[in-house]
């Protein structure tokens, strides 16, 4: 895949549209933008997502410091573009709301995986699951606003930022 300017461009506004969103948001708990938006580019832009995550990922340590959730990060998004990437022909609202939601819902537990390493270092294989599944448990109730507020979100957005979204496609084509 060749990088020109203006993917380099593109890549600098997808980052600043989920920075944003993310900063103006930070005051709710788990209700972000960032899952929505990674979806919706993904569908639109294809491959050239691939090129903004790990951009997306190394601002958010820059901005927010390296600890555990960053690992996280790592892992998490990427994921989600794989998954958007593989669905991309998939046109329906409802199917975009549910995948939105049930990533917001098992966010939680994607996140638990890091603690398992970072438990089990020098310690036995029972602390690690230990450590990974109360983490885990204890996030529940902000696992279920997370996937709540993701298939809202998508349900409110999805149609109007898919219209403007193929304007500007269509317009840069």
């Amino acid at each position: 895949m060749k990088l020109t300017i203006k993917d380099i461009t593109l890549i600098g506004m997808m980052v600043a549209v989920i920075e944003v969103c993310k900063v103006a948001m930070s005051f709710l708990p788990n209700i972000e933008l960032t899952t929505f938006w990674l979806i919706m580019f993904t569908l639109f832009l294809g491959r050239k997502v691939a090129l903004m995550v790990p951009a997306l990922i190394l601002i958010e340590g820059m901005m927010f410091g390296f600890n555990t959730w960053w690992i996280m990060y790592a892992y998490i998004w990427p994921l989600l573009v794989l998954i958007a990437y593989f669905f991309r022909k998939q046109e329906s609202l409802w199917f975009w709301c549910i995948l939105s939601g049930m990533f917001g819902l098992f966010f939680g537990f994607l996140c638990s995986f890091t603690y398992f390493f970072t438990s089990g270092m020098g310690g036995s294989t029972s602390n690690a699951f230990y450590a990974t599944f109360t983490w885990w448990v204890a996030g529940i109730p902000f696992d279920l606003i997370h996937g709540i507020a993701n298939f809202v979100l998508m349900m409110i957005c999805y149609r109007p930022v898919k219209a403007v979204m193929q304007k500007v496609k269509n317009a840069w084509a």
